[in-house]
């Protein structure tokens, strides 16, 4: 989405095609699960936890915030769905429960859904001019 996005603010696309713009996902950032897994090793007894944020964001929830902030204003003009990329058994709603490794491993997300996409976007924006301008 964030690289789609940044591409069609440097005119190096028209469109994003996407599927199910309803579906909510746990998004996270991988520098704080790599601190999870860190947390883990440290541990005396290896064990099973859920490394999440429980928190959930729609599709369109990204959407919104990765076109604000690339400076194009309103999704929809950009966005179009697309039947074939409906998953068949597309699972609504994802979720992590990450109680277990807050409190056994003192772990938590620091880093939120939204300051995780404005990471993407700035990356990607820079990305795409660097390829632009080569």
């Amino acid at each position: 989405i964030t690289n789609t996005a940044a591409r069609i603010k440097l005119g190096m696309e028209k469109e994003l095609v996407l599927g199910n713009i309803d579906a909510k996902r746990d998004w996270g950032y991988a520098g704080d699960y790599v601190k999870a897994m860190w947390l883990m090793l440290q541990q005396d007894e290896p064990d099973d936890y859920v490394v999440a944020t429980g928190e959930t964001h729609s599709v369109e929830e990204f959407l919104e915030i990765t076109f604000t902030k690339v400076g194009l204003g309103n999704w929809r003009d950009y966005v179009r769905q697309d039947p074939k990329f409906f998953r068949p058994a597309e699972v609504d709603l994802l979720i992590g429960d990450p109680t277990k490794a807050k409190t056994k491993l003192g772990w938590k997300p620091e880093v939120s859904f939204e300051q995780l996409v404005d990471m993407m976007v700035t990356h990607d924006l820079a990305y795409e001019s660097a390829r632009l301008n080569k």
